[in-house]
Protein backbone atom coordinates (compact mmCIF):
# COMPACT_ATOMS: atom_id res chain seq x y z
CA UNK A 1 0.00 0.00 0.00
CA UNK A 2 1.59 3.10 -1.14
CA UNK A 3 0.06 6.40 0.10
CA UNK A 4 1.63 9.97 -0.99
CA UNK A 5 1.48 13.03 0.93
CA UNK A 6 -0.24 14.63 -2.40
CA UNK A 7 -3.10 12.26 -1.67
CA UNK A 8 -3.76 13.23 1.87
CA UNK A 9 -3.67 16.96 1.21
CA UNK A 10 -5.92 16.75 -1.33
CA UNK A 11 -8.28 14.74 1.26
CA UNK A 12 -8.58 17.71 3.50
CA UNK A 13 -8.63 20.00 0.82
CA UNK A 14 -12.35 18.67 -0.36
CA UNK A 15 -12.80 18.21 3.01
CA UNK A 16 -12.28 21.91 3.92
CA UNK A 17 -13.31 23.86 0.82
CA UNK A 18 -16.06 21.53 0.52
CA UNK A 19 -16.45 20.76 -2.82
CA UNK A 20 -13.80 19.50 -5.91
CA UNK A 21 -13.56 22.63 -7.96
CA UNK A 22 -12.86 24.77 -4.34
CA UNK A 23 -10.10 22.27 -3.74
CA UNK A 24 -9.07 22.34 -7.64
CA UNK A 25 -8.30 25.95 -7.04
CA UNK A 26 -7.14 25.89 -3.56
CA UNK A 27 -4.11 23.12 -4.81
CA UNK A 28 -3.95 24.78 -8.16
CA UNK A 29 -4.64 21.58 -10.10
CA UNK A 30 -7.41 20.86 -12.60
CA UNK A 31 -10.81 19.32 -11.11
CA UNK A 32 -10.36 16.34 -12.95
CA UNK A 33 -6.60 15.51 -10.86
CA UNK A 34 -8.39 16.32 -8.27
CA UNK A 35 -10.90 13.31 -8.57
CA UNK A 36 -7.77 11.07 -9.66
CA UNK A 37 -6.22 11.79 -7.12
CA UNK A 38 -8.70 11.17 -4.71
CA UNK A 39 -9.76 8.23 -6.19
CA UNK A 40 -6.12 6.50 -6.12
CA UNK A 41 -5.92 7.23 -2.34
CA UNK A 42 -9.68 5.14 -1.80
CA UNK A 43 -8.05 2.46 -4.11
CA UNK A 44 -4.65 2.30 -2.45
CA UNK A 45 -6.94 2.37 1.21
CA UNK A 46 -9.72 -0.22 -0.30
CA UNK A 47 -12.35 2.36 1.67
CA UNK A 48 -14.31 4.82 0.31
CA UNK A 49 -13.62 8.13 2.01
CA UNK A 50 -16.54 10.62 0.38
CA UNK A 51 -19.95 10.62 -0.16
CA UNK A 52 -20.40 13.23 -3.34
CA UNK A 53 -23.76 14.53 -4.24
CA UNK A 54 -24.88 17.12 -6.51
CA UNK A 55 -25.18 19.82 -3.62
CA UNK A 56 -22.72 18.55 -1.35
CA UNK A 57 -19.61 16.23 -0.47
CA UNK A 58 -19.12 14.73 2.52
CA UNK A 59 -17.06 12.36 4.52
CA UNK A 60 -18.05 8.67 5.22
CA UNK A 61 -17.32 6.98 8.66
CA UNK A 62 -14.32 5.94 7.62
CA UNK A 63 -13.51 9.22 5.75
CA UNK A 64 -13.81 11.14 9.09
CA UNK A 65 -10.93 8.81 10.40
CA UNK A 66 -8.49 9.13 7.76
CA UNK A 67 -8.83 12.81 7.45
CA UNK A 68 -8.13 13.52 11.07
CA UNK A 69 -5.18 10.79 10.30
CA UNK A 70 -4.11 13.10 7.63
CA UNK A 71 -4.24 16.97 9.34
CA UNK A 72 -1.84 14.91 12.24
CA UNK A 73 0.31 13.24 8.91
CA UNK A 74 0.19 16.92 7.32
CA UNK A 75 1.20 19.10 10.25
CA UNK A 76 3.98 16.64 11.50
CA UNK A 77 5.41 16.53 7.53
CA UNK A 78 4.94 20.65 7.94
CA UNK A 79 7.04 20.89 11.26
CA UNK A 80 9.43 18.64 9.84
CA UNK A 81 10.37 21.16 7.04
CA UNK A 82 9.87 23.79 9.17
CA UNK A 83 12.28 22.54 11.54
CA UNK A 84 15.28 21.72 8.71
CA UNK A 85 14.76 25.36 6.68
CA UNK A 86 15.53 26.58 10.37
CA UNK A 87 18.89 24.94 10.17
CA UNK A 88 20.49 25.55 13.59
CA UNK A 89 18.35 28.99 14.46
CA UNK A 90 16.83 26.69 17.22
CA UNK A 91 18.43 24.59 19.54
CA UNK A 92 16.61 22.46 21.92
CA UNK A 93 18.67 20.81 25.23
CA UNK A 94 17.35 17.48 26.23
CA UNK A 95 17.13 16.50 30.21
CA UNK A 96 15.62 13.41 31.90
CA UNK A 97 14.38 14.75 35.47
CA UNK A 98 15.71 18.46 36.65
CA UNK A 99 17.60 19.94 33.54
CA UNK A 100 19.83 22.45 35.49
CA UNK A 101 18.47 22.90 38.50
CA UNK A 102 18.77 26.43 40.46
CA UNK A 103 20.79 27.26 37.50
CA UNK A 104 17.82 26.59 34.86
CA UNK A 105 16.23 29.52 34.98
CA UNK A 106 19.56 31.75 35.15
CA UNK A 107 20.71 29.81 31.66
CA UNK A 108 17.61 30.31 29.93
CA UNK A 109 17.76 34.51 30.95
CA UNK A 110 21.35 34.49 29.80
CA UNK A 111 21.34 32.77 26.58
CA UNK A 112 18.35 34.98 25.66
CA UNK A 113 20.38 38.30 26.53
CA UNK A 114 23.59 36.24 24.57
CA UNK A 115 22.59 34.70 21.45
CA UNK A 116 19.32 36.25 20.54
CA UNK A 117 19.37 34.30 17.30
CA UNK A 118 19.31 30.99 18.59
CA UNK A 119 15.63 30.45 19.78
CA UNK A 120 16.56 27.85 22.86
CA UNK A 121 14.02 24.66 24.06
CA UNK A 122 14.44 22.74 27.31
CA UNK A 123 12.91 19.55 25.88
CA UNK A 124 12.13 17.02 29.27
CA UNK A 125 12.75 13.13 28.01
CA UNK A 126 13.00 10.29 30.38
CA UNK A 127 15.53 8.25 28.89
CA UNK A 128 18.85 7.20 29.28
CA UNK A 129 20.61 10.12 26.71
CA UNK A 130 17.60 12.37 27.87
CA UNK A 131 16.75 12.78 24.01
CA UNK A 132 19.51 12.73 22.20
CA UNK A 133 19.40 9.47 20.89
CA UNK A 134 15.88 9.61 19.98
CA UNK A 135 16.50 13.36 18.13
CA UNK A 136 14.35 14.95 20.35
CA UNK A 137 17.41 17.12 21.05
CA UNK A 138 20.27 18.50 19.71
CA UNK A 139 22.44 18.92 23.23
CA UNK A 140 21.55 16.63 26.43
CA UNK A 141 21.96 17.26 30.01
CA UNK A 142 22.29 13.92 31.70
CA UNK A 143 24.01 13.25 35.33
CA UNK A 144 26.09 9.80 34.47
CA UNK A 145 28.45 8.94 31.87
CA UNK A 146 26.69 8.21 28.20
CA UNK A 147 29.13 5.30 26.73
CA UNK A 148 27.48 5.42 23.69
CA UNK A 149 30.11 6.17 21.06
CA UNK A 150 27.99 8.04 19.12
CA UNK A 151 27.72 10.85 20.96
CA UNK A 152 30.43 12.73 22.77
CA UNK A 153 30.11 14.91 26.60
CA UNK A 154 32.18 16.68 29.24
CA UNK A 155 31.43 17.81 33.03
CA UNK A 156 30.04 20.93 33.20
CA UNK A 157 29.47 20.81 36.46
CA UNK A 158 28.80 18.87 39.99
CA UNK A 159 26.29 18.46 42.43
CA UNK A 160 25.75 17.43 45.93
CA UNK A 161 23.92 13.94 46.17
CA UNK A 162 20.87 14.60 48.54
CA UNK A 163 18.85 12.36 50.24
CA UNK A 164 14.79 12.57 49.97
CA UNK A 165 11.98 11.40 52.79
CA UNK A 166 8.79 12.01 53.79
CA UNK A 167 8.23 15.16 56.27
CA UNK A 168 7.29 12.85 58.81
CA UNK A 169 10.45 10.42 58.46
CA UNK A 170 12.78 10.56 61.78
CA UNK A 171 15.41 11.46 59.29
CA UNK A 172 14.01 14.77 57.93
CA UNK A 173 14.41 16.47 61.92
CA UNK A 174 18.62 15.88 60.50
CA UNK A 175 20.51 18.27 58.91
CA UNK A 176 22.25 15.57 56.92
CA UNK A 177 22.32 11.83 56.65
CA UNK A 178 24.68 9.44 56.07
CA UNK A 179 24.45 6.25 54.02
CA UNK A 180 24.89 4.00 56.79
CA UNK A 181 21.40 5.33 58.21
CA UNK A 182 19.24 4.32 54.65
CA UNK A 183 20.88 0.76 54.59
CA UNK A 184 17.42 -0.69 56.32
CA UNK A 185 15.25 1.45 53.58
CA UNK A 186 13.48 0.87 50.64
CA UNK A 187 15.43 2.67 47.97
CA UNK A 188 13.62 4.44 44.62
CA UNK A 189 15.14 3.94 41.54
CA UNK A 190 15.36 4.89 38.10
CA UNK A 191 17.51 2.68 36.40
CA UNK A 192 16.86 4.43 33.24
CA UNK A 193 18.35 8.22 34.03
CA UNK A 194 19.00 7.47 38.00
CA UNK A 195 22.51 8.09 39.48
CA UNK A 196 22.25 5.94 42.59
CA UNK A 197 22.87 2.23 42.66
CA UNK A 198 23.06 -0.24 45.52
CA UNK A 199 26.72 -0.12 45.08
CA UNK A 200 27.01 3.23 46.70
CA UNK A 201 26.77 0.95 49.93
CA UNK A 202 29.00 -2.00 50.91
CA UNK A 203 27.49 -5.49 49.54
CA UNK A 204 26.23 -6.78 53.75
CA UNK A 205 24.53 -3.37 54.08
CA UNK A 206 23.03 -2.20 50.95
CA UNK A 207 18.55 -0.53 50.89
CA UNK A 208 16.31 -2.94 49.56
CA UNK A 209 15.68 -1.56 45.87
CA UNK A 210 11.96 -0.42 44.20
CA UNK A 211 12.01 1.04 40.66
CA UNK A 212 9.93 3.77 39.74
CA UNK A 213 9.71 5.68 36.12
CA UNK A 214 8.78 9.02 36.76
CA UNK A 215 9.89 12.15 38.73
CA UNK A 216 6.18 12.49 39.67
CA UNK A 217 5.90 8.92 40.86
CA UNK A 218 9.05 9.09 42.92
CA UNK A 219 7.88 11.92 44.69
CA UNK A 220 4.68 10.82 45.04
CA UNK A 221 5.54 6.97 47.09
CA UNK A 222 8.44 9.07 48.94
CA UNK A 223 5.79 11.21 50.32
CA UNK A 224 4.02 8.49 51.15
CA UNK A 225 6.92 6.90 53.67
CA UNK A 226 6.37 4.25 51.33
CA UNK A 227 10.27 4.41 50.40
CA UNK A 228 13.62 7.00 49.93
CA UNK A 229 15.31 8.31 47.18
CA UNK A 230 19.03 9.85 46.54
CA UNK A 231 19.39 12.23 43.79
CA UNK A 232 21.26 15.16 42.80
CA UNK A 233 20.66 18.41 44.32
CA UNK A 234 19.18 19.89 40.76
CA UNK A 235 16.42 17.92 41.88
CA UNK A 236 15.39 19.51 45.45
CA UNK A 237 15.64 23.02 43.15
CA UNK A 238 13.51 21.77 40.34
CA UNK A 239 10.88 20.00 42.69
CA UNK A 240 10.02 21.18 45.65
CA UNK A 241 7.33 19.29 46.89
CA UNK A 242 5.01 19.47 50.12
CA UNK A 243 5.97 16.38 52.04
CA UNK A 244 8.70 15.74 50.92
CA UNK A 245 12.22 16.81 52.73
CA UNK A 246 15.79 17.02 50.99
CA UNK A 247 18.77 16.14 53.26
CA UNK A 248 22.89 15.96 52.13
CA UNK A 249 24.54 12.81 52.47
CA UNK A 250 27.50 13.54 53.69
CA UNK A 251 29.42 10.37 52.67
CA UNK A 252 28.59 10.35 49.28
CA UNK A 253 30.27 11.61 46.34
CA UNK A 254 29.20 14.60 44.45
CA UNK A 255 27.41 14.00 41.13
CA UNK A 256 29.08 15.17 37.74
CA UNK A 257 26.69 17.38 35.36
CA UNK A 258 27.46 16.57 31.49
CA UNK A 259 26.75 17.70 28.33
CA UNK A 260 26.31 15.75 25.65
CA UNK A 261 26.37 16.08 21.87
CA UNK A 262 26.53 14.00 18.56
CA UNK A 263 30.01 13.04 17.95
CA UNK A 264 29.71 13.52 14.20
CA UNK A 265 27.24 16.72 13.94
CA UNK A 266 27.50 18.94 16.64
CA UNK A 267 25.07 21.93 17.10
CA UNK A 268 27.28 24.93 16.44
CA UNK A 269 26.12 26.57 19.92
CA UNK A 270 27.30 23.57 21.84
CA UNK A 271 30.56 25.04 22.83
CA UNK A 272 28.89 28.63 23.93
CA UNK A 273 26.49 26.49 26.12
CA UNK A 274 29.51 24.50 27.94
CA UNK A 275 30.47 27.78 28.22
CA UNK A 276 27.91 29.34 30.00
CA UNK A 277 26.71 26.18 31.65
CA UNK A 278 30.35 25.54 33.31
CA UNK A 279 30.64 29.16 34.33
CA UNK A 280 26.80 29.53 36.35
CA UNK A 281 28.18 26.31 37.75
CA UNK A 282 31.34 27.36 38.97
CA UNK A 283 30.54 30.83 40.52
CA UNK A 284 27.15 29.97 41.58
Amino acid sequence: MDVELRQLRCLVAIVDEGTFTDAALALDISQAAVSRTLASLEKALGIRLLRRTSREVTATGAGVRVVAHARRVLADVDDLVREAASGHAQLRIGYAWSALGRHTVAFQRRWADLRPETDLHLVRVNSGTAGLAEGACDLAVVRRPVDDRRFESAIVGLERRLCAVAGDDPLARRRSVRLADLAGRTLLVDRRTGTTTADLWPPDSRPAIEETHDIDDWLTVISAGRGIGITAESTANQYPRPGVVYRPVRDAEPIAVRLAWWRDDPHPAAQAVMELVTELYRTG
